[in-house]
């Protein structure tokens, strides 16, 4: 990599509006037409590979582990499922696929926009109850879904939750696939017309604050943002993508299968995350890029393995879906011999919003999560007036573009609070625009806290919490106060869980940080932090055990 060619331009900003770039073309596709272009183009070359233990056999005659795809053979198979889907369901019906990272889901993938219909992807964590809902709010007809996985019996999950979804017609396990769809003999249809607009996913948003939500995405936002996140990661045409990214979520689906078939490169697709097999695969498929949130990347730069594997084809390490701290930007940078590239987004948005460039300077890759992408505009605005902040102040993270979902599905209302009148789709985070258009992301509205009139932003105390010796881990929180109308307060994971940091050091470390009014009034401890399905805190949960009474307060 010797040179940038997708860098955002630099421009001289008045206030916190970045109006869209157009010096890439906005690729109007749709997901069948970027697999059969690719086909086209390269044929031969390998498109998928598979990474995962050697002798499983979650598929019926199928010994997974290090499989392989070309173009070819891949537009082949996604044809072959196309047919087999037709002959069930009609376009336009709702499929829901229920299974971790199987090369076969890439398939169905392509399979379900080759034939017109929507796919519904659904993390393969999620329980009997969390499973019914998105069945039935989605209006599924069909799903698709692995028998077991990581000791969780799904296969009986699937037949416990079907007698409340009676709109689902058809369940197929992938156990029976390579007999049933690769075996399908019926008679051809005529695939359908697919148009760039219409829509592609209902993906389920994380529900960090209740009953996730199903954002509609088209093939136009999920094709066109994947291929702009390869250009300005500055990803190599027919470059190697290594990723453990679940499929289930856009980062997975979008980024890594679409993005990579826009390069017309080489996906190398881990059936889960475990640091050593990709590390190992990095090494053997000459990766030049590796994607995956903070904890894969954190746990892949600690992993033993890492001084002896060779490297040396690796260009850029990408990540996001949660904070990305700026020692980790210079860890990978130094230990893994490549540059940094850190994504900002939200499930609504396709998912990428701003991307910092490799070339980027190291201030900005480890400080901000970059400039927005092209054909998007991005402003921050005063979340009270909805007036556009001065740079650098604070406000809510605004953006406006071809990639913004169409809404969410049967939720009028919730889709009005999200998506104003003008188009513009409110993030719900926090964050600044400084005058060069890199933005930083602070924390979520929801989260702020207003103490006597004052917003508090609780990322910045979590931060200087963070930076204790004694603290593994900081979330802050505003509970209500008749005086104040919220004050702060801090729950703090240990470091030793047997020596937990007094509430005494602990406030006169805040104190030397940060203004008095932004010190945590009342201190509570806990032993692990909640989150949801996606590993995503759910500060919500400690906020209402704080007021049930169920937390442990420091010692003084």
């Amino acid at each position: 990599m010797s040179q940038p060619r997708h860098q955002a331009p630099e421009r001289e900003l008045g206030e916190s509006f970045w109006s869209m770039t157009t010096a890439l073309p906005l690729l109007d596709r749709t997901a069948g037409d970027v697999l059969r272009d690719a086909a086209a183009a390269e044929p031969d070359r390998i498109a998928l590979v598979e990474v995962g233990p050697a002798d499983d056999t979650l598929i019926d005659g199928v010994v997974a582990g290090e499989r392989t795809w070309t173009y070819a053979a891949l537009l082949a198979e996604a044809e072959q499922a196309a047919q087999w889907l037709l002959g069930q369901f009609e376009p336009g019906e709702r499929i829901a696929v229920w299974a971790p990272n199987l090369p076969e889901w890439a398939v169905l993938q392509y399979g379900t926009a080759l034939a017109g219909m929507v796919l519904v992807p659904v993390n393969p964590a999620l329980r009997a109850t969390e499973l019914a809902y998105v069945l039935d709010q989605s209006g599924a007809a069909g799903l698709v879904y692995l028998d077991s996985f990581r000791g969780t019996d799904m296969a009986a999950t699937v037949q416990e939750v079907l007698p409340r979804v009676p709109g689902v017609r058809v369940a197929f396990s992938f156990r029976d696939w390579d007999r049933v769809v690769r075996g399908h003999e019926g008679a051809a249809r005529a695939l359908p017309e697919v148009r760039p607009g219409d829509p592609a996913q209902i993906q389920y948003t994380s529900g960090t604050t209740g009953f996730p939500k199903g954002a509609v995405l088209t093939h136009r936002g999920l094709v066109a943002n994947a291929y702009l996140v390869h250009r300005r990661a500055e990803f190599p045409m027919r470059g190697t993508w290594l990723t453990a990214l679940p499929l289930f979520h856009t980062a997975g689906c979008a980024m890594a299968v679409l993005g990579t078939a826009t390069s017309q490169g080489t996906l190398v697709l881990g059936r889960f995350f475990e640091p050593g097999m990709l590390l190992a695969a990095a090494e053997k498929w000459r990766a030049n890029f590796i994607g995956g949130v903070p904890a894969m990347v954190g746990a892949m730069l600690t992993h033993p393995a890492l001084p002896a594997t060779d490297l040396s084809a690796l260009e850029v390490v990408a990540s996001g879906g949660d904070t990305v701290p700026a020692e980790m930007v210079r860890a990978a940078e130094e230990r893994m011999g490549a540059r940094f590239s850190t994504v900002y987004g939200q499930t609504e948005a396709s998912p990428i919003i701003t991307q910092t460039s490799p070339f980027d300077s190291d201030e900005a890759k480890a400080e901000t999560a970059g400039r927005p992408l092209d054909h998007v505009d991005v402003k921050v605005v005063d979340p009270s007036t909805g007036r556009t902040q001065p740079c650098g102040e604070p406000g809510e993270v605004c953006a406006r573009g071809y990639q913004v979902m169409t809404g969410y599905l049967d939720l009028p209302e919730a889709t009005a609070e999200t998506i104003d009148a003008d188009g513009w789709l409110h993030t719900g985070d926090l964050g600044t625009m400084d005058a060069r258009g890199f933005v930083r992301i602070t924390g979520r509205i929801k989260d702020m806290i207003i103490r006597g009139g004052e917003n508090i932003y609780p990322r910045e105390i979590e931060a200087a919490l963070s930076e204790h010796p004694r603290v593994a881990e900081a979330l802050v929180v505003g509970l209500p106060s008749e005086q104040w109308g919220e004050t702060v307060a801090a729950v703090v994971r240990p470091a030793d869980p047997a020596e937990p940091p007094t509430t005494a050091e602990l406030h006169a470390h805040v104190r030397e940080r940060l203004s008095p009014h932004k010190t945590p009034k009342d201190w509570f401890v806990m032993a692990q932090f909640p989150v949801n399905a996606m590993g995503k805190l759910q500060k919500f949960r400690v906020r209402d055990a704080i007021t049930a009474g169920g937390l442990d307060r420091l010692p003084g």
